[in-house]
């Protein structure tokens, strides 16, 4: 099909850009009444968004960069999340074994305890010292660790909080399109055109925006060299994280966070079920974005880190799925990656027109970036809407005082025809929604076609309806991990039933 003109579209707010920061900002900015359309070239969280370490955390690390006061912005934010989205976040107590070559006792103590006190008071409870010769995680680690600390944190279910967020940006009236890339921005007058291209079909559409968001990530120079732009005073260092998965390497809940020899961390952690998750890596990136994977070397760093710790050797060998993104770290002109601080800065442009850029950020701090993000805006765009978002919950959030064990067990009592595993799951991805995808369901029967690994139809269905999901891998792999169980048949007869199904969002 050939490209072609539609009718021209006005809006208040054009966001570039459908992970974590342009969902987020869309969703602030609808919330306080603007007219928003946001357009994302790809799937929604298909980049830097689904390649995190799935980590809601203040950053422990950061401590020693003396980057205080992001650390204490987190920390504040880990505890808004757990309250709105109790069903894609919750509390996790990080085990970390002291390596006595490496940093001493005490430094770790004083920092534990700092982090505590920065969080202020809340839900999860404070770090802990533990003996690993009694402690259950201390049976997977080699027997010359004898102590450990444990500490709070929390565990997002990341590519999901951006599509929950693009939901409820959609249900507060935007327009999201995805697949949809922005080919031409320019200012006109007090307002700036911009030419939307749908990248399946080549239909195009021209908006007239009067303000326009960058939360592009790795691509936010290319954008604002679209608009006619430069870098001015603020630019991205782009960084490769990348990530490896294994079968699981031990029996309890609790994840570890090892130091490691050249001043960083890896994670390991419980991950979906049967597996272990372990990463993550810095590794400089100065090409243009692009598809990015993990290398042999990262790997191999990363089962080395590993098992400086575990007493059964992980090796390449046991690899069954890797993944690799690319942060987009506000460039504060660090010598070595692992130290660019994770903070972000937002620039409005000068141009008749608003034009904001986001530089940098993380996850855990989404919210509060769009928000000052909207604020930013607010005069431009003269709007007098107020912060809404810290007590709002996303959708299948409002759970009654975000108990979800309680949640949980009236959930098992309403589908007791339900597996354990699969009840397990509809709460932890859909919270209050699963009641909208199981509705009229009484029987696994009634949940249509398998296609391995407990994915059924009408999951499908409603991730096709209601989530913008449009190929396997956007069901596979960003709003499920059932890719890590679903065969290359079962993707294969997935994607043929997506075809016929012929619904585009």
């Amino acid at each position: 099909m050939g490209a072609r003109d539609s009718a021209p579209r006005t809006v208040d707010l054009l966001v570039i850009g459908g992970g974590i920061n342009g969902t987020g900002i869309a969703r602030d900015a609808a919330g306080r009444g603007l007219d928003v359309l946001l357009c994302e070239q790809d799937d929604l969280a298909a980049h830097t968004s689904s390649a995190s370490t799935k980590l809601i955390h203040g950053g422990l690390r950061y401590l020693e960069h003396r980057d205080f006061s992001l650390v204490r912005q987190s920390l504040r934010e880990r505890a808004v999340l757990l309250r709105i989205a109790p069903h894609i976040v919750w509390p996790l107590r990080f085990v970390l074994p002291h390596h006595a070559g490496l940093r001493p006792w005490w430094m770790i103590r004083l920092g534990l305890f700092l982090y505590d006190r920065l969080g202020g008071r809340g839900p999860l409870p404070p770090c802990a010292s533990v003996d690993l010769g009694r402690h259950p995680s201390g049976r997977a680690l080699q027997g010359r660790y004898r102590r450990a600390f444990e500490y709070s944190d929390c565990w997002v279910q990341d590519s999901r909080l951006v599509v929950l967020n693009a939901r409820d940006a959609h249900a507060r009236g935007a327009e999201v399109r995805t697949r949809t890339a922005c080919v031409s921005l320019a200012p006109s007058g007090t307002t700036w055109t911009a030419v939307l291209e749908d990248r399946e079909s080549g239909e195009r559409v021209t908006v007239a925006a009067r303000g326009v968001v960058n939360a592009s990530g790795p691509w936010v120079g290319r954008v604002r060299s679209l608009a006619g732009g430069t870098e001015g005073k603020h630019g991205v260092r782009l960084d490769k994280g990348s990530h490896i998965v294994v079968r699981r390497l031990f029996d309890h809940p609790h994840p570890y966070i090892f130091q490691t020899g050249d001043g960083r961390v890896l994670f390991a952690i419980p991950y979906e079920e049967d597996y272990t998750l372990l990463g993550t890596t810095d590794v400089e990136f100065g090409e243009a974005p692009g598809p990015v994977e993990i290398t042999p070397d990262e790997i191999d760093y990363i089962c080395a880190a590993a098992n400086l710790y575990f007493e059964t050797p992980v090796t390449p060998d046991d690899v069954v799925w890797t993944y690799a993104g690319i942060r987009p770290l506000f460039d504060d002109h660090a010598v070595n990656a692992s130290e660019v601080t994770r903070d972000y800065a937002l620039h409005v442009g000068a141009a008749p027109a608003p034009m904001l850029s986001v530089y940098g950020g993380k996850i855990t701090t989404y919210r509060r970036l769009a928000e000052q993000a909207v604020d930013l805006l607010a005069g431009p765009l003269r709007n007098s809407g107020t912060r809404w978002t810290a007590d709002a919950p996303l959708p299948g959030g409002d759970i009654p005082n975000a108990d979800i064990a309680e949640f949980t067990a009236q959930c098992a009592a309403r589908y007791s025809w339900l597996p354990e595993a699969l009840l397990r799951h509809f709460v932890r991805h859909y919270g209050t929604e699963m009641h909208v995808l199981l509705d009229g369901r009484s029987s696994v029967d009634d949940l249509g076609e398998h296609f391995g690994a407990g994915l059924y139809a009408a999951e499908v269905a409603y991730l096709v309806e209601h989530e913008w999901a449009r190929t396997a891998d956007d069901i596979l792999w960003r709003r499920t991990r059932k890719g890590l169980g679903v065969s290359a048949g079962g993707a294969d007869r997935l994607q043929t039933y997506l075809q016929a199904r012929c619904v585009k969002r």
